[in-house]
This record gives C-alpha cells, structure tokens and sequence, in this order.
C-alpha cells in the first residue's frame, strides 16, 4: 500500500489474558468435524451446485467420514429447501450422519427450516444473529447491546418450542454469534450464556457454541486468547461443545484453528479445500492431514485425496491450485536439484531401513508424508527441468525407466539432459529424458561399432579370455583380437592392437534392467583418456550381459574419441 492509505487502518486490540494456557498445549486428539461445503462452499459458487451435484457431494462427505454435514439453508430457497427434503424422503441420510441446516434468528425462517427437517433422525439446527460493533451500527441501524441479544434468546426459545412438534427428530441448537471475531468478548459471551440460559444443556445432551472468526481481522495467537477467554466464561461449560469457523482472509484460516484447538475448541467446521466466500473457509483436509503427519487418528479417511480433488473440481467448477497443501498437482514434485538429490537419498535409506524394521516412522528430506498415504505416486515426485540437480535425472532414470546409474555417472548424464531442458525452456516428461540418455550414451555406434564377436574362454597358458571380434572404424571393417582376463579386458586388448591405445577402463558395472524386458541386461564403463585424464561413462544395452558390457566400452570409446575430435 502508499503510505498515506495505511493510515487508515488501526491494530486490532489485544485480549487480556497473561495467565494463558494454549501455547503450552499440543494437538493429540481430533475434533469433531463439521462440514460446511454444502453451504458455505456452494453459496460461494458462482453456479451453485444442483440438487444432484449436492446429492453426490454429500454421498463423498460421507464415505470420508463425516458425521455432522451442513446441508444448507433450508428457509432461504426453494432449492435449498427441497435439496433437504430429498435427503430425507429418499433416505439418503446414514444412520450414524447427522444433518445441519443454518437459519437466521427470525421466526419465519425458523418455522420454515423445521418444515424442511420433518423426518430427519438427527438435526442441528443452527442459529446465528450478527453480534460485532460494526454490524450492529451498519445492519442493524445502530440497534443496542439488549435488542441484539434479544434476537438471540428470541430465536433459541422458538427452537425450544418448536423440538417437541417433531418428536421422531433429535433436536440439538447450535448458536452462532455471527461475526464473533471483532466482536467485544464481554458482549459475546453475553449472548452465548443468554442462549445456554434459554436452552439448558447438560453434559448428556450438549448444545453447541460456534465462534466464527467471520472475517479474519487478526493474527492466530489472538484468535486462540479469544477461544480460550471464552472457554473459561462461558455457562455450564461442561454442557457446551465449543466449535471454530475459520475463514481465510488473512492465509492464516489452518493456524487459527489449530491454536484454536489448542485454545480448548473441541470442533470444527470447513469445506474440502478451503471452499467459501471471499478467501474460502478452513480447509479441513489441510488440518485432518497436519495432524495424520503427527501420528494423529482423525477419523476422516483422505487417502484418495486425486478422487475427492476431481469430484470436487467437477460439482463446483472451482480449481484446486497446484501449491495447494497435499491436493496440490505439484505438492510433491521437485524441481530443485538440491532437493531432488536428498530425495532420491532418503527414499533409498527408507528401503534399507525397513528391511531392518518395518514400523521405521517416515523420514524422508521436502516430503512431510508418504505421497503414497493420500493415492499419490512416486512417479510424479522428480521432475526434471533446467534447475534441477544431478540426482532428479538419476532418479527418474532408475524409478521410471529401471536404469541404476553409478554414482559417479550422474552430474555427466545430468549436465546433457538439463542442457536440453535449458534449451527447450520447459519441463522435460519421462520419456523424453529416458531417449535423450539412450541417445547420447547408450550403444553408441560411431566412429567406432562392434559388428561381430566371438570368445573363447579357453585361451592361453592362464585360462585367459580370447575375443576374436569384427569392428566398423570410420564405415572401414576391421578384425580384431586380444586376450585378457575377462570379456571385456580381452576387447579393450583388442582395441589396443588395432591401435586405439590411451585410454584405461577405471569402472564397471552392470545390473538387468528393472521394469523394462525380462531379457535386458545393462552395463555401464568408465574409461579414462590416459593424455588429458578426462573421465567419460558410456552405457550398453542388450539381451546379453556379455554384449551389453562389450556394447558400454564401445560407447565410452566413442565419447572419448568425439572429444578428441
């Protein structure tokens, strides 16, 4: 902002409480949870759901495993009203899920919500009337502290008369007092007490106390005093489950609830991936998953997070973004080479270490959780472009393609295949880093190829191996001999008394290749110029583990050769 605009704004206050206890707490324990999705994430649409659309997004909120599900405003639309009363009429309500519908304190609405819940098992019938300074003067036409409250205890005593009319319905109030989060605790927890009052909860049959924080005008630290303050103020407190709405308007929505939490919150209302007005509402995935990542049961299951993300991206025409916390296309992908290195590092050292012990907690560098534990794969963690590190070519290479490169080989390898990705300015797929290695070091065939080779392995005074071999140099056909102590130490023989002398073979190594034919074998060697003592790594690829290793030195060969050249 200029300068003068930030004169404007003022601080909010603090809340007086030295003696506070939430940051000396820790989370070990799951709220209850309370979907808001059907009303505050479909009223933030800008086409809200159908009656279908909502029929099968409450169908997914229950097999995640939500218990209490707000399925909207029933006294508000005709389409709203009937969503509710195909729930019920079509028995689409589990047994063990109890419906929420949110009405304003007036008397209308509050008869024609309970018109919509006639037949329901189990409802929350949720209450709320605008309580702050702000919407008391502007809403209300500066309406005083007695008239707000009045609208308050006005509508718990209808809910109160009205329960008994359905008596097949279990009946429990929650009251909201709306925009709880600028208004003045001393009035706040007036009008909750003067709701319990009317209401009387006892510990059997708890009421609930939401306490929005509408518009997010503060830090999570105060939001967290004003939970605890109101926790040790409210009536029957033992009778009173007190629930968190958070919002967003600040990006802090997830850390105020968790103080919250921590502040004695015992629930808490969100929508999947922080749907909702303005910035959106809680992501309750966000918080369910932070607190999997601890060790923490939740009762929620988010361990297809990509089914839920697409029904959601369907039914609400809104987008998960890819930086989005767990759901995110790119949560767990790297692009750093640095990262993808300790990556790659600590995936292994996993492998190792739960041969050893199967219950090793997770451990690995960037990556908070198993992708696996929310349906995501491994395949997607390393990515390659221009900024990554020796180790993300490495990686994909061996996870994607089956090829184990030797340590020493990465950052030769790597240093083509970003080059490329520099050039193309863009992202390079699996498979176009798996041709570029095969073209760049794999069966090389010039100057130099092998066209033909024999052994014999009962050569010489000391069980030598001859290789008898048939060569192409510059398109010229050559036949070639040499013995030696193994296959390939009697070719680079042979290639020495064809006169390719100055170099020295200094690495070998070979494995099959995992995940491509059962036949393929893989051989990688190290030959050192023995003039300028430059190091290159060439790679053979064949059926034959012998010919894969004959087909590598022919590839090194050449790499050394076009470096001469």
């Amino acid at each position: 902002m200029k300068t003068e605009s930030i004169q404007k704004y003022r601080a909010f206050p603090a809340v007086d409480l030295p003696d506070r206890q939430w940051p000396e707490r820790t989370i070990t324990r799951a709220p209850i949870w309370a979907s808001v999705d059907l009303r505050d994430g479909n009223q933030a649409l800008p086409v809200p759901m159908s009656i279908e659309e909502k029929i099968e997004f409450f169908k997914v909120l229950c097999r995640v495993g939500f218990k209490q599900i707000e399925i909207g405003f029933p006294s508000a639309a005709d389409t709203e009203f009937n969503f509710c009363r195909r729930l019920i009429e079509d028995d689409l309500i589990p047994e063990d899920v109890t419906i929420q519908l949110l009405v304003q304190t007036r008397e209308h609405l509050i008869r024609r919500s309970f018109d919509a819940i006639k037949g329901a098992k189990h409802v929350i019938v949720h209450i709320y009337n605008s309580t702050s300074p702000l919407q008391r003067r502007i809403t209300f036409g500066d309406a005083t502290r007695e008239e707000i409250k009045q609208l308050a205890i006005d509508g718990a005593t209808l809910v109160k008369e009205l329960a008994p009319t359905i008596p097949e319905t279990e009946i429990v109030l929650q009251y909201s007092p709306e925009s709880f989060s600028d208004t003045e605790l001393d009035f706040a927890v007036e009008c909750c007490n003067a709701v319990i009052d009317v209401w009387q909860p006892t510990p059997e049959n708890k009421m609930i106390v939401n306490l929005p924080d509408t518009v997010q005008w503060t830090t999570p630290n105060i939001h967290a005093d004003m939970i605890e303050w109101m926790g040790r103020h409210l009536n029957r407190r033992d009778s009173v489950i007190i629930s968190l709405h958070t919002h967003n308007d600040r990006g802090t929505g997830t850390a105020a609830t968790e103080l919250g939490l921590m502040a004695g919150a015992d629930r808490v209302e969100g929508t999947l991936f922080g749907n909702g007005e303005r910035t959106g509402n809680l992501d309750i995935a966000n918080v369910a998953l932070n607190m999997n990542s601890h060790g923490v049961e939740t009762g929620l299951d988010f361990s297809d997070l990509p089914s839920l993300r697409a029904v959601y991206e369907r039914v609400t025409r809104m987008t998960v973004s890819e930086r989005h916390p767990y759901a995110g296309e790119l949560v767990f992908t790297a692009f750093s080479g640095s990262h993808q290195d300790a990556i790659k590092k600590g995936l292994d050292r996993r492998k190792e270490d739960l041969k050893k012990d199967p219950n090793v907690p997770w451990a690995v560098p960037y990556l908070t959780i198993d992708p696996q534990d929310v349906g995501r794969s491994y395949e997607a963690i390393i990515r390659i472009n221009s900024q990554s590190g020796k180790g993300g070519v490495a990686y994909v290479l061996d996870r994607e393609h089956g090829f184990d490169l030797p340590k020493t080989m990465h950052p030769v390898v790597g240093t083509r295949i970003y080059a490329l990705a520099d050039e193309l300015g863009r992202e390079l797929t699996a498979d176009e880093i798996r041709d570029t290695f095969l073209e760049l070091f794999v069966n090389l065939t010039a100057p130099v190829s092998l066209c033909d080779y024999e052994l014999d392995h009962h050569a010489g005074d000391q069980g030598e191996v001859a290789c008898h071999a048939t060569i192409s140099l510059h398109g010229e056909e050559k036949k070639i001999s040499g013995l030696g102590n193994g296959p390939i130490n009697a070719f680079v023989h042979a290639l020495e008394q064809d006169g390719l002398k100055g170099f020295t073979l200094t690495d070998y190594r070979s494995h099959a290749v995992r995940g491509g034919s059962d036949a393929d074998s893989a051989a990688y060697i190290q030959l050192q110029d023995l003039d300028s003592q430059k190091l290159v790594w060439g790679c053979g690829v064949d059926p034959s583990i012998e010919m894969a290793g004959l087909k590598a030195l022919v590839s090194a060969a050449n790499l050394l050769a076009r470096q001469d050249a």
